[in-house]
Formats: structure tokens, C-alpha cells, sequence
């Protein structure tokens, strides 16, 4: 993507391997939590109360510390982009992971930077030729694990990843170019208060009803979700998307499927065939090819 550059002015160094290893590691581990959490919480109430729980947190910690709060332009942007990426990116994933196991979820999700790169070309952000094969192995390797058992039962999971990958990647592409956040903090918690109050909006409108008192179980992963799913883990996505390239903010999809496969395996009880693992592979390959182009478009 012609000039980008592995760290951007103004970020710290010292922030760049933790906001990675949250991405990586604790964003890979949050699938199993959604599912375990869907026992006692439905998608759209969990997401929202996880975000708007969060979002307040993060907020409350602003004000203490006397940090500027967003500006009504960016309170706007916060609206926007929250409703993409949390209202329909997380509400949708938590809604497919009813029907599909939380790997096979994460694995399709793997295809959010070949999906920025599309949306990139509306911004005049042209792909190179190893990028558009990575974006053509992207899709045939998605295409061959939607055929498999697990999607091909389930119509609806299609449909909702389909949604969710599409949002996401829209908003974290606007969030970078049209539709910038406050910078920190508050712009962290402004969209995760937005994506929440969108989300509980959702919930009402399905009626959805949570189970009370919830199962233990339910409700400590509900509670990972919040803190480290929200606060550590999206804050530090959003950290990255406004400190380092795109390729580097994005490239947790080479990690959150495997951890995500593994620990639906280990800790869930889901199974996995040997047709969905191929596919797995087929879309990391695309991955790599997208990262690699993209390494060798900011060398050049």
C-alpha cells in the first residue's frame, strides 16, 4: 500500500509488543469466552453491555484523569464507526457463534485484511499484484471452508460472518482515513459507548431476554470480555490502527484463528475436520501474501 510505514509518527515504541501480544494473544482467547458467555447472555445484550460497560470505564478514568473529552465531530465519527464495528462486526460474530464453533468463527474471520485492502481502493489505496493474489487466495480458501460441514449446515453463520467481516473492515478503514476518533483514550471509550448503546438497540428491538441469575461459568466470561476482551484488547487494536501501518494493525489474523482453533478444541469440546483445517490454511496463505506484498510496497 504505497507509503506505509511500520510504526507512524508520534508512537511510543515501548507500546507497539504489548498492543500486539493483546491483539494476538487475548483477542484469540475472547471466541471461546463470546460462546461461553452465550449460555446465560444473548449475542446483541452481551456485546452491548460488554462495550457500553467498558466504554464507561475507560470514560471514568478519562475524567479522573483530566483528559480532553472528544470534540461533537468526533462524538459523530465515534457513532459511526462504533455502529459498524461493534453493532454489526461483534453483534453478528456473537450471533454466528450460535450456530458455528468459535474456531471455525475466528478462522473466517481471518479475511478482515483482505477486506480493508478492497475497501482501501475506494480511498485511492491500490493493492500490489502479491496482494491481490493474497486477496484471491483469501476468498477461495473462505469459499472452501463455508462448503465444509460445520457452514454448510448453517446458512445464517454465512450470512453473519459475511456482515460482520464487511463492517468491520469498513470501519477500521474509515476510522484511519475519513472518520478519525479523539486520539486516545476518550476515542476508545466514545465508539465503545456508541457501538454499545447501538447494540443494545438491536437487543431491544429482537427482544432478546438474558438469563437471571446467569450461570457462573457465563458470567465470568462476560467479565473477561469486558476486561480484557474491551478494555485491553479493542483499545489496543484502536491504538495501533492510529500508530502503526495497517499491515501491522491487521496482521492479529495471522495468530487469532490458530489460538482461537486450539483452544475451541482443548477447552470447548468443538471439532474441527480435515476439510476446515485445510481451508484454514488455504486463508492464512492469502494472509501472508497480502502481509508480504504490503512489506514489499513500503520497502520499495
Amino acid at each position: 500500500m504505497s507509503n506505509s510505514t511500520v510504526l507512524r509518527a508520534g508512537a511510543s515504541p515501548n507500546l507497539l509488543v504489548p498492543a500486539l501480544l493483546a491483539c494476538y494473544l487475548v483477542w484469540g482467547s475472547t471466541y471461546l469466552a463470546i460462546r461461553l458467555a452465550l449460555a446465560s447472555f444473548p449475542p446483541f445484550f452481551q456485546m452491548g453491555t460488554r462495550f457500553l460497560c467498558a466504554g464507561a470505564l475507560l470514560m471514568a478514568w478519562v475524567g479522573t484523569c483530566g483528559g480532553p473529552w472528544p470534540t461533537r465531530r468526533q462524538w459523530l465519527h465515534a457513532a459511526f464507526i462504533g455502529t459498524l464495528m461493534l453493532g454489526g462486526g461483534m453483534g453478528l460474530t456473537a450471533t454466528a457463534e450460535q450456530h458455528v464453533g468459535s474456531g471455525l468463527v475466528a478462522a473466517f474471520i481471518a479475511v478482515v485484511p483482505m477486506l480493508v485492502c478492497g475497501w482501501g481502493l475506494l480511498f485511492g489505496l491500490k493493492p500490489g499484484r502479491m496482494e491481490l493474489a493474497g486477496m484471491v487466495v483469501g476468498v477461495a480458501g473462505v469459499l472452501l471452508l463455508v462448503s465444509g460441514a460445520s457452514f454448510h449446515a448453517s446458512p445464517t453463520a454465512i450470512a453473519c460472518m459475511a456482515g460482520a467481516t464487511l463492517a468491520w473492515s469498513l470501519g477500521s478503514v474509515l476510522s484511519t482515513t475519513r472518520l478519525p476518533l479523539a486520539p486516545g483514550a476518550p476515542g476508545f471509550a466514545s465508539e465503545m459507548l456508541c457501538g454499545g448503546a447501538a447494540l443494545m438497540l438491536v437487543s431491544l428491538v429482537l427482544g432478546e431476554q438474558p438469563q437471571w441469575p446467569p450461570q457462573p461459568l457465563a458470567a465470568a466470561a462476560w467479565a473477561y470480555l469486558v476486561l480484557a476482551g474491551s478494555l485491553v484488547a479493542f483499545s489496543a487494536y484502536l491504538y495501533l490502527l492510529g500508530h502503526a501501518s495497517p499491515a501491522l494493525a491487521t496482521s492479529y489474523a495471522f495468530v487469532n484463528p490458530v489460538i482461537a482453533l486450539v483452544l475451541g478444541i482443548a477447552a470447548g469440546g468443538e471439532t474441527v475436520s480435515g476439510h476446515e483445517w485445510g481451508a484454514c490454511a488455504v486463508i492464512l496463505t492469502g494472509v501472508v501474501l497480502i502481509f508480504a506484498g504490503k512489506a514489499k510496497a513500503s520497502g520499495d
